[in-house]
């Protein structure tokens, strides 16, 4: 799906973040929210009363090498939940942290920022989008398309509607298209940051605006720094990598 024609053997150490095909929580349908995610106020998710989610960033930490085709086990928390006010309203943050082990070993710690806000108020205008940084000394232009985002929400399990259902997108969350996945963006950037600098001992990305399916950005980097900018120059995700030889 990411264009990369490498076959994975037993053993084989996966690249970073590829444990996002993994580990799945699959639910009947009756047992998922309007929004195609498994409903929340369950075992995990508390229900804040804000209907409409988003994946606002995340941190890693790669401990040890997680590798394919090898029996792993994921433990998730709900670490905090924090009820604050913006530019566009209440709105409540959940921050989740997952331990990977494998052979009772930890192999990641990775954390996980959710958004949850109130129903879209057309009488509110959104806040202008952060303007990217130009400094980058290398860039890769991606492109995406319908059938690149629901491939990666099927490998990922991925039931958000807003990266499937055009309709559901525009009329209910109020975008102007499907939207790119964040862990898809903060996924490309990982393996640019990986071919430029080493392998990877943490990373962390904070997304800052959304992008559409059909606008093609660039994954910049500067040193450890990295972003996404989007066609407009907007910023859509900024991350930072450290390496093993940091």
């Amino acid at each position: 799906m990411l264009g990369d024609a490498k076959v994975f053997a037993t053993g084989d150490v996966l690249p970073p973040f590829f444990h996002q095909i993994y580990f799945w929580d699959a639910r009947a349908e009756d047992a998922l929210g309007r929004d195609g995610h498994p409903r929340v106020g369950n075992d995990l998710i508390p229900d804040t009363g804000f209907p409409r989610r988003m994946w606002a960033g995340g941190q890693l930490e790669f401990h040890a090498p997680l590798k394919a085709g090898i029996s792993a086990e994921r433990t998730s928390y709900c670490e905090a939940v924090t009820r604050k006010s913006g530019r566009r309203g209440p709105f409540a943050l959940i921050r989740l942290r997952h331990e990977m082990r494998q052979s009772d070993e930890l192999c990641i710690t990775e954390w996980q920022d959710l958004v949850f806000r109130p129903e879209t108020d057309p009488d509110i205008t959104a806040p202008e989008p952060p303007q990217s940084a130009r400094n980058e000394t290398c860039s890769q232009t991606v492109r995406f398309s319908t059938t690149s985002l629901f491939r990666y929400s099927a490998l990922t399990f991925n039931g958000h509607r807003i990266h499937y259902d055009v309709d559901y997108a525009k009329a209910v969350e109020g975008y102007s298209g499907l939207v790119v996945h964040g862990p898809l963006l903060a996924q490309l950037l990982m393996l640019f940051a990986e071919t430029r600098l080493g392998q990877l001992s943490a990373f962390q990305f904070r997304a800052t605006a959304p992008l559409m399916h059909f606008e093609s950005a660039e994954l910049c980097a500067c040193g450890t720094d990295l972003w996404v900018r989007g066609p407009d120059g907007r910023q859509c995700m900024t991350a930072r990598a450290e390496t093993q030889s940091i």
